[in-house]
């Protein structure tokens, strides 16, 4: 395995994982290649958190293989729900605690200020890096983890529910900002809720619930019999502007799970 451009950079074959003797993911056979870009959708407890973490290889498995390109860099990027906002650190504090320059000494380089700067702004935070991190939007937030994980120049970027409790607004601008990411070469993996937001945005989607139901474009993807075996519920998949739009409004009566566009 090399990490040239299209080449893997890492490779599941058959892996399960557990936690306290239960089942979370099983049997998986994924494969992410340089300068791709995925989303990861399926219900709660489906296994995608612990899927980032057997590419991370930060959760034991209990059979199949995890193979990763020689010298991979991954950065990683956790849901927000997960940080103590209230630490008593900056936004540059914050980021530059991903360095990895072997320094042992407390205080920062004028290199390494310099480089977190330049990451803070070039993801449009520049003007934030003495603010406490508490002080932040929700999307300020994600982009100080973004940047965090970026210092480390990844080849591989791993979201854990990055529009997970923002706005639409913001969500959007998390989703360009990625596109952008991704347009200069940077492979990501990211999981979601959200099915017509990463229709819209993502060439690349992989339904699971503990195993891989499907994988693929969205379009070929997001179907109603590959929902159903996501979800455990019948849904209706909807075309619009050449895209698959799921809704989610659910009718008891005919107890069946409709559709309703929230947007792309």
């Amino acid at each position: 395995m090399t990490s040239q451009s299209g080449a893997p950079l890492i490779r599941l074959d058959g892996v399960s994982c557990a936690y306290a003797g239960r089942a979370a993911i099983e049997g998986v056979d994924l494969e992410i290649r340089a300068g791709q870009f995925s989303g990861v959708v399926g219900p709660s407890g489906s296994g995608k958190t612990t899927l980032l973490r057997a590419f991370l290889g930060t959760v034991p498995t209990i059979s199949g293989t995890v193979r990763r390109a020689p010298q991979l860099r991954v950065g990683y990027v956790p849901q927000v729900e997960t940080v103590n906002w209230t630490f008593p650190v900056t936004v540059a504090e914050c980021v530059l605690m991903a360095r990895r320059s072997g320094r042992i000494a407390p205080w920062r380089s004028r290199k390494e200020r310099d480089e977190v700067q330049d990451m803070l702004g070039r993801l449009g935070i520049g003007d934030l890096g003495d603010r406490h991190i508490r002080e932040l939007s929700g999307g300020q937030q994600q982009r100080v983890f973004i940047a965090r994980a970026l210092l480390g120049r990844p080849q591989l970027l791993l979201m854990d529910e990055p529009t997970s409790g923002v706005d639409v607004r913001t969500r959007h601008e998390i989703l360009h900002l990625l596109d952008e990411l991704h347009d200069g070469g940077l492979a990501i993996v990211l999981t979601t809720h959200d099915l017509n937001g990463m229709a819209a945005h993502l060439p690349h989607l992989v339904c699971m619930n503990r195993r891989i139901i499907a994988e693929g474009a969205p379009r070929a993807v997001l179907t109603a019999d590959v929902l159903e075996a996501t979800y455990g519920a019948r849904m209706e998949v909807l075309e619009h502007a050449g895209m698959p739009v799921v809704l989610d409004r659910y009718d008891a009566a005919a107890n069946v799970v409709m559709i309703r566009s929230r947007g792309a």
